[in-house]
């Protein structure tokens, strides 16, 4: 069958990221986004989607919907308040869930785990325990074995979930920090006294983790050079082997969305203070918003450009070569709810096919390894490129690639030869990440997208 060219889908040519609209127009953590999937008719079998699947490098991830406070830059997919009942009939649904996502798996081997949310945290430490077990004793993989990584709250990083964690093989741990200034945090609609968060590091440091990532927010209301840097200097004293710089999004149905306005210039003008302070401390960049102090990283990382997902809890996705697949997606208070109260009354069976989803033909499969490649400061490798879909990504993208290189934000790596041995976005480039990833989707995505109605 013919494959259409990357912007001949019918949708008009992909946005020119230089346009003016701004550099802050979305996080690009997985393409596509969920906004894109819609319900599978009728829903396949879970065996059937992993069939013939390579299951020997695979991903997985467990996510847990509940926080202590949501916070007012939130949009994750997460309720606040939950009773226990709720996290035990919780609990009880991904053990469901874990059983038939096990059987339809041919000899799986799991190379990395992580457990995100919300906060995974928000658990006590015996239902941490709980939800160890079940990953061990029902997808048969070794915590202890593989790198594994959970988010933590300042407020939910006690010393006994932190315990339990490091004894079960926990090896990365990242808190979200947001700001030092306790000022600043208020504003975000994060309640949290820096005195709350000082006492969590040093607790996470006492456990003895491999590493320690820190997340920073900056772009915060009231929010300037000096107070970026004090909470850079901060958290710099903690000598995190891993440093997130996040903008702040103000999106729709949360707190902060309610009063938007204009301040690109001034999350710009952060960012990058924010980068240069943290490449003078001896972090290398590792995408626009990734900081690692070299040597650090994991040996074994999940390739999110080849290796499989899969996704266990209510708000996780899984990933195959050509579906991506999840349950209902929503940031709403009440949409939230409705889902976690859904998924906790779904029966054995219901856990068997795949509910929502967005299958991946021949060409977004390139235009997704070019975007997640892209967006890491590494850039793309022609020669992987090449040995996986058998074309060159210059022609594939050739459009979308000169459009970058024009505005100079993309560079090739002298290779051997005088050939480029590797395509890269500049410094500048890296900074317009959140407009360069969206502007690279496709016309189907987009369309798609466009049709979500939020809630």
């Amino acid at each position: 069958m013919a494959e259409a060219p990357p912007s001949g889908d019918g949708h008009g040519p992909a946005p020119d990221p230089g346009d003016g609209s701004g550099p802050y127009q979305g996080y690009v953590y997985a393409y596509p986004h969920k906004t894109a999937y819609r319900p599978l008719e009728p829903r396949p079998p879970l065996r059937e989607v992993w069939a013939g699947e390579p299951t020997g490098s695979l991903s997985l991830y467990l996510h847990i919907p509940f926080c202590e406070v949501r916070c007012g830059f939130c949009n994750l997919f997460t309720r606040t308040g939950a009773p226990e009942e709720l996290v035990t009939a919780y609990l009880d649904a991904l053990e469901r869930q874990a059983h038939a996502v096990r059987d339809a798996l041919d000899a799986p081997r799991f190379a990395t785990a992580a457990i995100g949310g919300g906060t995974p945290t928000y658990l006590s430490a015996g239902e941490l325990t709980r939800l160890l077990d079940l990953t061990e004793k029902i997808m048969g993989m070794d915590l202890r074995a593989v790198p594994l990584s959970v988010e933590a709250s300042p407020a939910t990083a006690t010393a006994d979930r932190l315990a339990v964690l490091a004894e079960r093989g926990a090896t990365r741990v990242s808190i979200g920090v947001q700001s030092f200034v306790d000022a600043e945090a208020r504003a975000a609609v994060r309640p949290q006294k820096r005195a709350e968060v000082e006492a969590a590091l040093g607790r996470i440091r006492e456990t003895g983790f491999e590493a320690l990532n820190l997340d920073l927010i900056y772009g915060i209301d009231g929010q300037t050079e000096r107070s970026w840097r004090h909470s850079l200097d901060a958290a710099l004293a903690w000598k995190p082997e891993e440093i997130y710089l996040y903008p702040l999004y103000v999106r729709p149905l949360t707190g902060l969305g309610r009063r938007a306005r204009d301040w690109d210039d001034h999350r710009l003008a952060l960012y990058r203070q924010g980068r240069d302070h943290l490449l003078a401390a001896g972090y290398e960049q590792v995408s626009m918003r990734m900081f690692r102090l070299p040597g650090t990283g994991n040996a074994t990382e999940y390739c999110c450009q080849r290796d499989g997902m899969v996704g266990l809890g209510c708000g996780a996705r899984s990933y195959t070569a050509d579906l991506h697949y999840s349950y209902e997606y929503a940031v709403a208070v009440g949409q939230v709810r409705a889902i976690i109260d859904d998924y906790v009354r779904l029966a054995p069976e219901e856990f068997a096919v795949a509910n929502v989803g967005f299958r991946l033909d021949a060409e977004e499969r390139r235009r997704r390894h070019l975007i997640q490649s892209l967006l890491q400061a590494e850039g793309v490798d022609p020669a992987a490129y090449r040995d996986r879909f058998g074309t060159e990504a210059a022609d594939d993208f050739g459009g979308e690639l000169a459009l970058l290189a024009d505005r100079g934000w993309l560079e090739p790596v002298g290779g051997p030869e005088g050939g480029a041995d590797r395509i890269r976005l500049t410094a500048e480039g890296l900074a317009y990440s959140d407009a360069i990833g969206p502007a690279l989707f496709s016309g189907r995505v987009r369309a798609l997208m466009a049709g979500y109605e939020a809630r």
